[in-house]
């Protein structure tokens, strides 16, 4: 997509505490992103050749751990992954309509018999035919439903008894309902759902910010127990490095 709505407040909420050079890396990799229709490549190289980032390979680390979240297919930001949703969903209903030679006038037939009683031109009965022939899961809304089996059916996944055990055991495994989920599918454009997805984001989250020195400082001290004023690093980066393979460690030791 070469369209994206820039909500101007949002930005500057966002990037308030980011430096001049590193909000415009935080720029261009939202374009290269929305550009691509795809998260960030794990192999980070590619795209810093790209971007022509070579000398800001450190800017382009802090940004990418502070704004984006790791899963196996690479780097994703959630507001991207929502609007690049948002597009295709809305481009399949053009395309829908254009094939259909537009939108049709909505004009009624009355039943002299029944004055009550009208039916659209569009409306044809309901027979045995038109019911649908997969159910909705339990503690499941039919329009989510029919969101979540939409996000499948775009990237050519196919719903059965297999994928819906998966799905739900995926959501046990999170303690969170198989609703919430799709949901979350729907919103990020997954097709599948692993329960340690939502535990990465949820330490993430609590974790405290890497952007800054004095935001590195602070972690170092926190989460190493230890005074940074004394640390032997050559650069705040490595500290940073440091202070991100212990919390790896750690979440590995928990998992």
């Amino acid at each position: 997509m070469h369209y994206y709505k820039f909500n101007i407040s949002d930005w500057h909420l966002a990037t308030s505490h980011l430096s001049l050079e590193e909000e415009a890396v935080y720029f261009k990799l939202i374009n290269f992103y929305y550009d691509s229709e795809c998260p960030i490549p794990l192999e980070t190289q590619l795209v810093i050749r790209r971007l022509r980032m070579g000398n800001y390979q450190e800017v382009f680390n802090q940004i990418l751990h502070e704004f984006f979240i790791k899963l196996d297919d690479g780097w994703h930001h959630k507001r991207c992954d929502d609007e690049i949703f948002k597009y295709h969903a809305k481009a399949k209903v053009n395309k829908t309509v254009g094939k259909l030679g537009g939108r049709p006038k909505k004009t009624q037939l009355v039943f002299k018999n029944n004055p009550q009683e009208t039916l659209t031109t569009n409306q044809e009965p309901i027979t045995n035919n038109h019911k649908p022939n997969i159910n909705t899961p339990e503690g499941v809304s039919e329009s989510l439903f029919k969101d979540y089996l939409e996000v499948r059916k775009g990237k050519k996944a196919k719903w059965t008894e297999t994928a819906y055990k998966g799905l739900q055991r995926e959501a046990d495994k999170a303690k969170i309902t198989l609703s919430e989920v799709m949901q979350m599918c729907c919103e990020r454009g997954w097709v599948g759902f692993k329960a340690e997805w939502v535990k990465e984001e949820a330490i993430k989250q609590k974790q405290l910010p890497l952007a800054t020195n004095e935001q590195i400082e602070e972690a170092y001290r926190v989460e190493c127990g230890k005074d940074p004023k004394l640390a032997r690093f050559g650069s705040y980066y490595e500290m940073r490095e440091y202070v991100i393979k212990q919390r790896e460690l750690r979440s590995r030791t928990q998992a």
